[in-house]
């Protein structure tokens, strides 16, 4: 990626049609540059619409990412569930790449009864099986575990950051929200912005701040982690500091607005980071 991209998650709630396609018309109507596909019951996009989606893709120059749907665990002891969450990745990243997706993203699972080393395990397991599996069939998306918001699920910048460092075609998914409601109330400053940066930096090297997904949102939080997403304004997130960061890190990639008010705050945060 040349530069850091602005774009939302799913459709724009101002867009002209429904289909994904015209979602798309609509991102590059707003002067935005990406879109996440959200497939988080199912993936809801078909071999066959998937080339349409591409053609969109291309000729409005908006970068793909996607979201694999959430019922996914893959530190499930049940086989039938592992089973049933690595088939759910291994299907959102062989449509996303129909689809000419850049990465796809989902949230790993949870920690359950084990403990944070099994869960690491068991979670590298599953991802080693679906970013071989998608290397054979040369798939090249970048598989993305994502920080998640919550102390009970797995995904610390720690754990995400190590499972990148393990397989060629895996990186983060970084959402700043999620980080700071993890930690109730803390990952709020330019200088605890600019740590996380410096160790992705350190981990993944120069490569990590230039191939980065990220994800953006207010996020409203308690003792137990996140509650539920905000507008940017209604939330204490210090965007501001967070994009002042990322410009000074010089970070490329792409930035999904995940607000409820989708395309406003991915508009916002644009306006801030190009103004």
């Amino acid at each position: 990626m040349k530069k850091l991209l602005f774009g939302t998650a799913g459709i724009p709630i101002s867009s002209k049609g429904s289909t994904t396609a015209e979602g798309i018309n609509g991102v590059r109507e707003l002067d935005l540059d990406a879109m996440e596909l959200e497939f988080v019951r199912s993936v809801n996009i078909s071999k066959e619409k998937a080339p349409e989606v591409r053609k969109s893709a291309e000729q409005n120059n908006v970068i793909l990412t996607c979201h694999a749907p959430y019922y996914i665990n893959l530190n499930s002891l049940e086989k039938a569930k592992l089973k049933a969450s690595i088939y759910r990745i291994l299907s959102s990243a062989r449509i996303a790449n129909l689809c000419g997706a850049w990465s796809v993203t989902f949230h790993a699972g949870f920690y359950q009864k084990s403990t944070k080393e099994e869960a690491f395990k068991r979670i590298k397991n599953s991802i080693k099986e679906i970013s071989e599996k998608l290397k054979e069939e040369g798939n090249n998306i970048w598989i993305r575990p994502e920080t998640t918001g919550k102390e009970t699920q797995f995904g610390n910048i720690n754990e995400i950051l190590k499972l990148s460092q393990e397989f060629s075609n895996v990186m983060p998914c970084i959402d700043f929200a999620h980080l700071h409601a993890r930690s109730n109330g803390k990952n709020n400053s330019y200088k605890e912005f600019c740590s996380i940066l410096e160790s992705i930096e350190k981990k993944l090297g120069k490569k990590g701040l230039e191939n980065m997904h990220i994800h953006l949102t207010g996020i409203a939080y308690g003792e137990k982690g996140e509650k539920h997403h905000l507008n940017l304004k209604e939330s204490d997130l210090k965007y501001r500091e967070l994009i002042k960061a990322l410009k000074d890190f010089k970070v490329k990639g792409v930035v999904i607005s995940e607000s409820p008010n989708i395309e406003e705050d991915a508009l916002l945060v644009q306006k801030i980071y190009n103004p």
